[in-house]
């Protein structure tokens, strides 16, 4: 059974900060590299950033400096703090294992919404 559920989103004005959370069920969380995703209206989803089970993170290009993204194993959580938020960062955000792009029919939570206001 794949539970995810995010949470943490909200209406911020441009360089603010916000801190998303991810309650995964253990059967995702335990054995993956994890990442967070996002998806702006008519656009596609992409991964903004992703950490392995022992903590190597990785980050897009635009996102790189501003967020930074953890996990905390014991708890079957993953987090993502947002900072310096831009307009351009708006979007529904998701977590799930790093490859769920890549695989069909991936389970997916129903996101967590974040607007950046300018």
């Amino acid at each position: 059974q794949v539970q995810l559920v995010e949470s943490g989103g909200g209406l911020v004005q441009a360089g603010g900060s916000l801190r998303l959370s991810c309650a995964a069920s253990r059967n995702i969380f335990n054995l993956n590299t994890m990442g967070w995703f996002r998806q702006a209206p008519g656009n596609r989803r992409e991964l903004v950033a992703s950490i392995t089970t022992g903590g190597i993170t990785n980050y897009a290009d635009s996102v790189r400096d501003r967020f930074t993204i953890s996990r905390d194993n014991a708890r079957n959580t993953l987090y993502l703090q947002m900072n310096s938020l831009r307009p351009e960062d708006t979007a529904v955000y998701y977590c799930n294992h790093r490859a769920a792009l890549e695989i069909p029919r991936s389970s997916w939570g129903q996101g967590t919404q974040v607007i950046v206001s300018s």
